[in-house]
């Protein structure tokens, strides 16, 4: 049917465009070249098309994974670090996920973090990409107000596409006003390996949060939008074929793969066929989807980075609204206030104690003053 080939491809569209300005924001932060910056997109868009294909032809279901948005998030509020540490933060963040599907006492533990501390921590990585696109503003009104406009109008019919909206309109209109001379140049990226190092400080500011955050985030909403629809769960799978894949992908600078949430939703439901049994064909067609951009990654790369900071401020603002509002609402919810807060609040506050970066010390905090309670 031609439903599966569009949901699948609108899937990978939504996907792909709505965080790709998040992922180079992330690069920036850690010094990344463009070639390296590049391999990161193309290694990501492999490792999807290889997972989501394993998956969904092994079980039959629309399984579709997706790289983590919110850690890409996270990886873009750290500082004084270099692409080497990061490597070696992905390739152990990797390895807890790969314990998590292969141990299941490690699955369980992992469950007993209160959702509402978890939830928090990611609000509080959230909040400064949230921010930046509204202090984006000076300087640039023209630009940014009418993007911002934008989005909240098209929000209102479909939040999905508000932000390919923004993107969309933002380009032509970056270049109307002479802020931006977008370059398509061809070419695929050098894809060198990168020797990861290991630091005490980034195993607790990146590994550890951006374990957490993509468990949290991804892969637990991921199972429960494949439940909603009436799927079973194949969780140790998921979370052994994606954290090897978020191991292997961390040698070329890349962070993790997991299960798509937001995007997921989009091949599990009717539209994409009256079938239920047959909607796991989505899958198939999503992988060739990221296939196809994983051949342009060199060039995407190139085109991004000549639009001017303050629309990828943003497009990546944008992005994230929607997680930061649903991690903030669950972050409130429950008998956890004080705590959370707290939570929100360390993590927000781009707090670094011996090299340790805020988000683990607000998983700390919260922890800790939720233990006391």
């Amino acid at each position: 049917r031609i439903s599966v080939i569009i949901s699948a491809l609108v899937a990978v569209l939504v996907g792909f465009g709505g965080s790709v300005a998040v992922i180079l924001a992330a690069a920036d932060a850690l010094g990344a070249s463009e070639g390296q910056k590049a391999t990161w997109i193309t290694v990501l868009c492999l490792s999807m098309m290889a997972t989501t294909a394993i998956l969904s032809l092994r079980h039959r279901l629309p399984i579709v994974t997706a790289w983590s948005t919110p850690g890409a998030a996270l990886l873009a509020g750290v500082s004084a670090t270099s692409m080497e540490v990061a490597a070696g933060a992905f390739l152990l963040a990797g390895g807890m996920l790969l314990a998590t599907g292969l141990i299941p006492a490690l699955e369980r533990a992992v469950a007993r973090i209160p959702s509402q501390i978890a939830s928090a921590m990611l609000a509080g990585v959230l909040f400064a990409f949230v921010a930046q696109a509204v202090l984006a503003i000076p300087g640039a009104e023209a630009l940014v107000l009418p993007l911002l406009a934008l989005f909240f109008a098209v929000r209102v019919v479909s939040p999905i596409w508000a932000v390919l909206a923004v993107l969309g309109a933002g380009v032509p209109l970056a270049m109307m006003l002479g802020l931006a001379h977008p370059v398509w140049q061809g070419g695929l990226p050098p894809m060198q390996p990168i020797w990861p190092q290991f630091q005490a400080g980034a195993v607790l500011g990146i590994a550890v949060p951006l374990y957490l955050v993509t468990m949290a985030s991804q892969n637990l909403p991921g199972f429960a939008v494949l439940r909603a629809a009436g799927y079973p769960v194949p969780g140790r799978s998921i979370l052994t074929v994606t954290g090897l894949a978020s191991v292997l992908s961390a040698v070329w600078g890349a962070h993790s793969t997991n299960l798509a949430a937001i995007t997921a939703s989009i091949c599990t439901g009717p539209d994409a066929h009256p079938d239920a049994s047959k909607r796991w064909l989505c899958g198939p067609v999503y992988a060739l989807g990221y296939a196809a951009i994983a051949l342009v990654a060199m060039p995407l790369v190139l085109l991004f980075t000549s639009f001017p900071p303050a629309l990828i401020a943003v497009v990546a603002g944008v992005a994230l609204l929607g997680p930061f509002i649903g991690s903030l609402g669950a972050a409130a919810a429950g008998g956890l206030g004080a705590p959370a807060a707290v939570t929100f609040v360390v993590t927000a506050s781009n707090l670094s104690v011996a090299g340790i970066g805020a988000p683990f010390w607000g998983l700390l905090a919260g922890l800790a003053l939720a233990g006391l309670e």
